[in-house]
Protein backbone atom coordinates (compact mmCIF):
# COMPACT_ATOMS: atom_id res chain seq x y z
CA UNK A 1 0.00 0.00 0.00
CA UNK A 2 2.83 2.48 0.38
CA UNK A 3 4.03 1.60 -2.63
CA UNK A 4 0.92 2.45 -4.36
CA UNK A 5 0.98 5.65 -2.61
CA UNK A 6 4.31 6.56 -3.24
CA UNK A 7 3.41 6.27 -7.10
CA UNK A 8 -0.09 7.80 -6.40
CA UNK A 9 1.77 11.34 -4.85
CA UNK A 10 4.58 10.92 -7.88
CA UNK A 11 2.15 10.95 -10.52
CA UNK A 12 0.40 13.81 -9.07
CA UNK A 13 3.71 16.19 -9.19
CA UNK A 14 4.01 15.30 -12.48
CA UNK A 15 1.18 16.15 -14.01
CA UNK A 16 0.03 19.57 -11.18
CA UNK A 17 3.54 20.75 -11.70
CA UNK A 18 3.66 24.25 -12.60
CA UNK A 19 7.20 25.32 -12.57
CA UNK A 20 8.59 26.72 -15.68
CA UNK A 21 12.05 26.74 -17.15
CA UNK A 22 13.03 29.10 -14.81
CA UNK A 23 11.47 27.37 -11.80
CA UNK A 24 8.13 27.94 -9.84
CA UNK A 25 6.06 30.22 -11.07
CA UNK A 26 4.56 33.57 -9.03
CA UNK A 27 1.69 34.32 -7.51
CA UNK A 28 -0.93 33.10 -10.01
CA UNK A 29 -3.95 34.77 -8.29
CA UNK A 30 -5.12 31.57 -6.93
CA UNK A 31 -3.49 32.56 -3.27
CA UNK A 32 -0.16 30.68 -3.60
CA UNK A 33 2.32 32.38 -1.86
CA UNK A 34 5.21 33.25 -3.91
CA UNK A 35 8.51 31.31 -3.92
CA UNK A 36 12.01 32.68 -4.40
CA UNK A 37 13.51 33.25 -7.56
CA UNK A 38 15.24 29.48 -8.55
CA UNK A 39 18.21 28.96 -11.11
CA UNK A 40 17.36 27.77 -14.61
CA UNK A 41 18.16 24.84 -16.90
CA UNK A 42 21.62 26.00 -16.90
CA UNK A 43 22.33 27.06 -13.45
CA UNK A 44 21.83 30.83 -13.67
CA UNK A 45 19.37 32.94 -12.25
CA UNK A 46 16.13 33.84 -14.32
CA UNK A 47 16.97 36.92 -15.93
CA UNK A 48 14.80 40.03 -16.12
CA UNK A 49 12.42 40.35 -18.71
CA UNK A 50 12.28 43.21 -21.03
CA UNK A 51 9.66 45.64 -21.49
CA UNK A 52 8.42 43.68 -24.32
CA UNK A 53 8.45 40.32 -22.76
CA UNK A 54 11.07 38.95 -24.09
CA UNK A 55 13.61 37.94 -21.89
CA UNK A 56 16.90 38.78 -24.09
CA UNK A 57 20.11 37.33 -24.67
CA UNK A 58 21.52 37.76 -21.11
CA UNK A 59 21.00 33.90 -20.49
CA UNK A 60 22.39 32.84 -23.55
CA UNK A 61 25.64 34.95 -23.08
CA UNK A 62 26.04 33.70 -18.89
CA UNK A 63 25.74 30.14 -20.98
CA UNK A 64 28.50 31.07 -22.88
CA UNK A 65 30.47 32.60 -20.55
CA UNK A 66 30.01 29.25 -17.91
CA UNK A 67 31.15 26.82 -20.40
CA UNK A 68 34.28 29.16 -21.88
CA UNK A 69 35.11 29.25 -18.45
CA UNK A 70 34.60 25.68 -17.64
CA UNK A 71 36.95 24.40 -20.69
CA UNK A 72 39.85 26.92 -18.92
CA UNK A 73 39.58 30.72 -20.60
CA UNK A 74 38.74 33.73 -19.65
CA UNK A 75 39.49 35.15 -16.32
CA UNK A 76 38.67 35.08 -13.33
CA UNK A 77 36.58 37.89 -10.94
CA UNK A 78 40.05 39.13 -9.67
CA UNK A 79 41.87 39.84 -13.10
CA UNK A 80 43.66 36.88 -12.88
CA UNK A 81 43.66 34.30 -15.85
CA UNK A 82 41.98 30.55 -15.14
CA UNK A 83 44.24 27.56 -15.10
CA UNK A 84 43.04 25.10 -17.94
CA UNK A 85 40.61 22.55 -17.18
CA UNK A 86 41.21 19.19 -17.42
CA UNK A 87 39.66 18.37 -20.25
CA UNK A 88 41.39 21.33 -21.93
CA UNK A 89 45.25 19.82 -21.04
CA UNK A 90 43.90 16.10 -22.09
CA UNK A 91 43.24 18.18 -25.65
CA UNK A 92 46.48 19.65 -25.67
CA UNK A 93 48.58 16.74 -24.26
CA UNK A 94 46.91 13.94 -27.32
CA UNK A 95 48.04 16.98 -29.60
CA UNK A 96 51.56 17.34 -28.47
CA UNK A 97 51.59 13.06 -29.02
CA UNK A 98 50.21 13.53 -31.97
CA UNK A 99 52.55 16.06 -33.55
CA UNK A 100 55.22 13.76 -31.92
CA UNK A 101 54.12 10.68 -33.56
CA UNK A 102 53.63 12.91 -37.18
CA UNK A 103 57.18 13.58 -36.79
CA UNK A 104 58.96 10.33 -36.12
CA UNK A 105 56.70 8.40 -38.38
CA UNK A 106 56.82 10.54 -41.82
CA UNK A 107 60.16 10.99 -43.16
CA UNK A 108 61.19 12.91 -46.23
CA UNK A 109 64.76 11.29 -47.68
CA UNK A 110 66.17 13.84 -50.35
CA UNK A 111 67.69 12.45 -53.57
CA UNK A 112 71.13 12.35 -52.54
CA UNK A 113 70.47 10.95 -49.10
CA UNK A 114 69.54 7.14 -47.66
CA UNK A 115 67.52 6.92 -44.86
CA UNK A 116 68.93 4.11 -42.02
CA UNK A 117 66.21 2.24 -40.03
CA UNK A 118 66.94 0.99 -37.07
CA UNK A 119 64.29 -0.87 -34.27
CA UNK A 120 65.38 -0.77 -31.17
CA UNK A 121 68.92 -0.13 -32.24
CA UNK A 122 68.76 -2.87 -34.46
CA UNK A 123 69.15 -2.31 -38.35
CA UNK A 124 66.47 -3.17 -40.12
CA UNK A 125 66.41 -1.31 -43.40
CA UNK A 126 67.67 1.46 -45.83
CA UNK A 127 65.42 3.81 -46.89
CA UNK A 128 65.30 4.93 -50.82
CA UNK A 129 64.76 9.06 -51.76
CA UNK A 130 60.85 10.46 -51.40
CA UNK A 131 58.45 10.03 -48.24
CA UNK A 132 58.26 6.66 -46.24
CA UNK A 133 56.92 5.69 -43.56
CA UNK A 134 58.01 3.94 -39.94
CA UNK A 135 57.03 3.07 -37.00
CA UNK A 136 57.09 5.62 -34.33
CA UNK A 137 59.97 6.30 -32.18
CA UNK A 138 61.84 5.10 -30.00
CA UNK A 139 60.49 2.03 -31.46
CA UNK A 140 62.06 2.74 -35.08
CA UNK A 141 64.29 5.47 -35.79
CA UNK A 142 65.75 6.98 -39.03
CA UNK A 143 69.50 8.26 -39.58
CA UNK A 144 69.91 10.52 -42.66
CA UNK A 145 73.15 9.64 -44.65
CA UNK A 146 73.98 11.62 -47.83
CA UNK A 147 75.75 9.46 -49.96
CA UNK A 148 76.58 11.81 -53.07
CA UNK A 149 78.87 13.91 -50.70
CA UNK A 150 82.34 14.16 -51.72
CA UNK A 151 84.63 14.38 -48.40
CA UNK A 152 88.03 15.66 -47.76
CA UNK A 153 90.84 14.29 -45.47
CA UNK A 154 93.97 16.34 -45.21
CA UNK A 155 97.22 14.74 -44.38
CA UNK A 156 100.72 16.00 -43.52
CA UNK A 157 100.09 19.69 -43.64
CA UNK A 158 102.26 22.96 -43.97
CA UNK A 159 102.26 23.28 -40.19
CA UNK A 160 103.20 19.47 -39.90
CA UNK A 161 105.84 16.96 -41.47
CA UNK A 162 104.48 13.65 -42.80
CA UNK A 163 108.33 12.02 -42.82
CA UNK A 164 108.25 8.91 -45.02
CA UNK A 165 111.17 6.41 -46.13
CA UNK A 166 111.60 5.57 -50.02
CA UNK A 167 113.07 2.88 -51.33
CA UNK A 168 116.45 4.56 -51.82
CA UNK A 169 116.60 5.10 -48.24
CA UNK A 170 115.97 8.63 -48.25
CA UNK A 171 113.52 10.57 -46.33
CA UNK A 172 110.44 12.80 -47.98
CA UNK A 173 108.05 14.97 -46.76
CA UNK A 174 104.65 14.61 -47.68
CA UNK A 175 101.11 16.35 -48.00
CA UNK A 176 98.17 15.13 -49.92
CA UNK A 177 94.37 15.00 -49.95
CA UNK A 178 91.74 12.19 -49.94
CA UNK A 179 88.42 12.26 -51.83
CA UNK A 180 85.92 9.97 -50.50
CA UNK A 181 82.55 9.16 -50.15
CA UNK A 182 79.70 7.01 -49.09
CA UNK A 183 78.47 3.48 -51.10
CA UNK A 184 76.91 1.66 -48.36
CA UNK A 185 74.98 3.60 -45.41
CA UNK A 186 74.65 0.27 -43.52
CA UNK A 187 78.19 -0.79 -43.24
CA UNK A 188 78.91 3.02 -42.86
CA UNK A 189 77.20 3.36 -39.74
CA UNK A 190 77.57 -0.15 -38.08
CA UNK A 191 80.56 -1.68 -39.39
CA UNK A 192 83.61 1.13 -38.09
CA UNK A 193 83.37 2.75 -34.72
CA UNK A 194 85.05 5.68 -36.24
CA UNK A 195 84.88 6.00 -39.90
CA UNK A 196 86.75 9.00 -40.26
CA UNK A 197 89.87 8.23 -38.43
CA UNK A 198 90.01 4.85 -40.09
CA UNK A 199 90.19 6.48 -43.51
CA UNK A 200 92.85 8.75 -42.33
CA UNK A 201 94.90 5.77 -40.60
CA UNK A 202 94.69 3.78 -43.79
CA UNK A 203 95.65 6.22 -46.46
CA UNK A 204 98.64 6.77 -43.88
CA UNK A 205 99.36 3.44 -44.16
CA UNK A 206 99.17 2.93 -47.96
CA UNK A 207 100.66 5.85 -48.97
CA UNK A 208 103.61 4.39 -46.43
CA UNK A 209 103.81 1.54 -48.46
CA UNK A 210 103.64 2.99 -52.04
CA UNK A 211 106.24 5.63 -51.25
CA UNK A 212 108.88 2.56 -49.86
CA UNK A 213 108.67 1.18 -52.96
CA UNK A 214 109.80 3.85 -55.10
CA UNK A 215 113.01 6.10 -55.03
CA UNK A 216 113.12 9.65 -54.25
CA UNK A 217 113.58 10.81 -57.55
CA UNK A 218 110.56 9.17 -58.43
CA UNK A 219 108.13 10.76 -55.54
CA UNK A 220 109.45 14.22 -56.37
CA UNK A 221 109.75 13.89 -59.98
CA UNK A 222 107.21 12.68 -62.81
CA UNK A 223 105.62 9.82 -61.23
CA UNK A 224 103.36 11.05 -58.42
CA UNK A 225 100.57 10.26 -61.23
CA UNK A 226 101.49 6.41 -60.75
CA UNK A 227 101.79 6.75 -56.85
CA UNK A 228 98.76 8.03 -56.61
CA UNK A 229 96.66 5.70 -58.41
CA UNK A 230 98.47 2.89 -56.60
CA UNK A 231 97.74 4.71 -53.06
CA UNK A 232 93.93 4.82 -54.02
CA UNK A 233 94.15 1.20 -54.89
CA UNK A 234 95.68 0.10 -51.83
CA UNK A 235 93.21 1.88 -50.03
CA UNK A 236 90.12 0.69 -51.80
CA UNK A 237 91.27 -3.13 -51.13
CA UNK A 238 91.67 -2.26 -47.07
CA UNK A 239 88.30 -0.43 -46.37
CA UNK A 240 87.07 -3.11 -48.66
CA UNK A 241 88.00 -5.95 -46.24
CA UNK A 242 86.94 -3.71 -43.41
CA UNK A 243 83.69 -3.55 -45.04
CA UNK A 244 83.78 0.13 -44.62
CA UNK A 245 81.12 1.21 -46.98
CA UNK A 246 83.37 3.96 -48.29
CA UNK A 247 84.75 4.35 -52.40
CA UNK A 248 87.69 6.36 -52.08
CA UNK A 249 87.37 8.96 -55.05
CA UNK A 250 90.82 10.11 -55.54
CA UNK A 251 94.49 11.33 -53.94
CA UNK A 252 96.44 14.42 -54.62
CA UNK A 253 99.33 15.07 -53.56
CA UNK A 254 100.09 18.87 -52.85
CA UNK A 255 104.07 18.22 -51.63
CA UNK A 256 106.38 16.02 -52.37
CA UNK A 257 110.11 17.38 -50.76
CA UNK A 258 112.87 16.46 -48.95
CA UNK A 259 112.82 17.66 -45.63
CA UNK A 260 113.15 20.85 -44.26
CA UNK A 261 117.30 20.73 -43.70
CA UNK A 262 118.41 19.58 -47.26
CA UNK A 263 115.65 20.85 -49.14
CA UNK A 264 117.52 23.84 -50.93
CA UNK A 265 120.68 21.27 -51.89
CA UNK A 266 117.89 19.08 -53.25
CA UNK A 267 116.25 22.16 -54.82
CA UNK A 268 119.87 22.52 -56.46
CA UNK A 269 120.35 19.10 -57.92
CA UNK A 270 116.55 19.69 -59.37
CA UNK A 271 117.20 22.84 -61.14
CA UNK A 272 120.70 21.13 -62.40
CA UNK A 273 118.65 17.87 -63.64
CA UNK A 274 115.87 20.13 -64.96
CA UNK A 275 118.99 22.07 -67.21
CA UNK A 276 120.74 18.69 -68.07
CA UNK A 277 117.42 17.46 -69.44
CA UNK A 278 116.61 20.78 -71.19
CA UNK A 279 119.65 20.59 -73.19
CA UNK A 280 119.00 16.74 -73.63
CA UNK A 281 115.73 18.16 -75.64
CA UNK A 282 117.69 20.63 -77.27
CA UNK A 283 120.19 18.31 -78.81
CA UNK A 284 117.47 15.74 -79.78
CA UNK A 285 115.56 18.24 -81.27
CA UNK A 286 118.70 19.34 -83.48
CA UNK A 287 119.73 15.71 -84.45
CA UNK A 288 115.85 15.24 -85.42
CA UNK A 289 116.40 18.58 -87.67
CA UNK A 290 119.25 17.33 -88.94
CA UNK A 291 117.90 13.49 -89.88
CA UNK A 292 115.08 15.56 -92.10
CA UNK A 293 117.39 17.43 -94.09
CA UNK A 294 119.55 14.35 -94.79
CA UNK A 295 116.36 12.30 -95.50
CA UNK A 296 115.14 15.42 -98.20
CA UNK A 297 118.73 15.33 -100.06
CA UNK A 298 118.85 11.89 -100.16
CA UNK A 299 115.65 11.69 -101.55
CA UNK A 300 116.58 14.53 -104.11
CA UNK A 301 119.27 12.77 -105.02
CA UNK A 302 117.33 9.36 -106.20
CA UNK A 303 115.44 11.50 -108.45
CA UNK A 304 118.42 13.17 -110.10
CA UNK A 305 119.81 9.77 -110.72
CA UNK A 306 116.20 8.77 -111.89
CA UNK A 307 117.05 11.47 -114.64
CA UNK A 308 120.44 10.67 -115.37
CA UNK A 309 119.83 6.63 -116.17
CA UNK A 310 117.28 8.36 -118.77
CA UNK A 311 119.58 11.11 -120.43
CA UNK A 312 122.95 10.94 -118.71
CA UNK A 313 124.63 14.18 -121.27
CA UNK A 314 121.98 16.05 -120.35
CA UNK A 315 121.97 15.52 -117.08
CA UNK A 316 125.97 16.31 -116.51
CA UNK A 317 125.71 19.52 -118.18
CA UNK A 318 122.53 21.13 -115.85
CA UNK A 319 124.54 19.40 -112.80
CA UNK A 320 127.47 21.65 -114.52
CA UNK A 321 125.21 24.53 -114.50
CA UNK A 322 123.82 24.36 -111.31
CA UNK A 323 127.19 23.76 -109.86
CA UNK A 324 128.93 26.59 -111.46
CA UNK A 325 125.71 28.83 -110.53
CA UNK A 326 126.04 28.10 -106.96
CA UNK A 327 130.25 28.68 -106.75
CA UNK A 328 130.28 31.89 -108.95
CA UNK A 329 127.67 33.29 -107.25
CA UNK A 330 129.61 35.00 -104.83
CA UNK A 331 132.39 35.57 -106.73
CA UNK A 332 133.69 39.55 -108.02
CA UNK A 333 134.53 38.75 -111.23
CA UNK A 334 133.02 39.10 -114.91
CA UNK A 335 133.72 36.92 -117.67
CA UNK A 336 133.17 38.09 -121.20
CA UNK A 337 133.53 35.43 -124.41
CA UNK A 338 133.76 37.71 -127.30
CA UNK A 339 135.88 37.12 -130.41
CA UNK A 340 139.00 39.87 -130.85
CA UNK A 341 138.21 40.73 -126.87
CA UNK A 342 140.57 40.28 -124.09
CA UNK A 343 138.88 37.52 -122.21
CA UNK A 344 139.44 39.20 -118.72
CA UNK A 345 139.17 42.63 -118.11
CA UNK A 346 138.86 44.06 -114.29
CA UNK A 347 135.47 45.34 -114.55
CA UNK A 348 134.47 45.34 -111.32
CA UNK A 349 137.46 47.39 -109.97
CA UNK A 350 136.48 49.67 -112.73
CA UNK A 351 133.34 50.26 -111.07
CA UNK A 352 134.58 50.30 -107.72
CA UNK A 353 136.79 52.95 -108.33
CA UNK A 354 133.78 55.13 -110.84
CA UNK A 355 132.36 57.88 -108.55
CA UNK A 356 129.23 57.16 -107.61
CA UNK A 357 126.00 59.38 -108.86
CA UNK A 358 125.17 62.49 -106.78
CA UNK A 359 128.43 62.48 -105.33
Amino acid sequence: MRILSGLGTLGSRLFNDSKGPWGPKADNGAGDPPREPSRGPWGGERPAPRPDGNFGTAGIDAFIERNRRRFGGGFGDDGAPRRPSGSKIAWIVLGLIGLFLLSTTLHQIKPEERGVVTMFGRYSATLPPGVSFTLPTPIQRVQKVNVEQIRNIELGSAAEETLMLTGDQNIIDIAYQVRWSIKDPEEYLFELRTPVDTIRQVAESSMRQVVAQVSLQDAIGNKRGEIEARVQEEMQNTLDRYRSGVVVRGIAIKQADPPAEVNDAFKDVTAAQQDAQSAINNANAYSLQLKQIAEGEATAFDKVYTQYKAAPEVTRRRLYYETMERVLKGVDKTIVETPGVTSYLPLPQIQRQQPKAGQ
